[in-house]
């Protein structure tokens, strides 16, 4: 189990050095450069939340006396991992210079205020559109918890309801048995008496 936990930790940690360098040049490139590089690095981080999905789950089959530490090296890595977003979201919000002297011209001093409040604007956008993945995510996980029990107790109602037809089919030979021994004391009592 921990080496299963030791192999997500190191691909997690060339994935998310991998995703802090791309992070850096994203406010540095335009066009169509900078949208595959966000789209890769979108990418990246949903490997990453796979990945931490996977780590949990490791952690939880560890045993007790042992789970304590990796349950604090995974939290360890989930805050790394929500850092690394917060990250891509400013580096995506991020102006260049140049698309910043295009939108605002010459005029840049007094629309400072107004860019300001676009990039706080967008941030908590983004903020929520994220918490919103999320939380349909785990409703996700939840519903195919609810699916998996589900079948699990028909099974269960199944079994019961089988091993119920044995006892009853056993209980009914129990009685022929009982009247066949009832029947031949008789005819071995009336043998005997002659």
């Amino acid at each position: 189990m921990s080496s299963d936990f030791e192999a997500y930790e190191q691909e997690f940690g060339t994935i998310t050095a991998e995703i802090t360098n791309k992070i850096g040049r994203i406010p540095k490139l335009s066009g169509e450069e900078k949208t595959q590089l966000v789209l890769n690095v979108d990418k990246q981080l949903e490997e990453v939340r796979e990945l931490l999905e996977q780590m949990d789950l490791e952690v939880r089959e560890i045993p007790i006396q042992s789970r304590a530490m990796y349950n604090s090296r995974l939290k360890s890595y989930k805050q790394e991992g929500d850092k690394l977003e917060k990250e891509f979201k400013r580096s995506r919000i991020a102006y260049s210079d140049e698309v910043r002297n295009e939108l605002l011209g010459d005029d840049a001093g007094s629309s400072e205020n107004q860019l300001i409040k676009l990039r706080e604007e967008r941030a908590h956008l983004l903020d929520n559109t994220e918490k919103l993945e999320r939380s349909s995510r785990r409703l996700e996980a939840g519903y195919q918890i609810a699916v998996e029990t589900e079948q699990v107790g028909q099974e269960i109602l199944s079994n019961l309801h089988g091993d119920r037809e044995k006892i009853q089919r056993a209980r009914e030979r129990l009685r022929e048995t009982d009247a066949n021994l009832g029947k031949s004391s008789r005819i071995l009592t009336g043998m005997l008496r002659r």
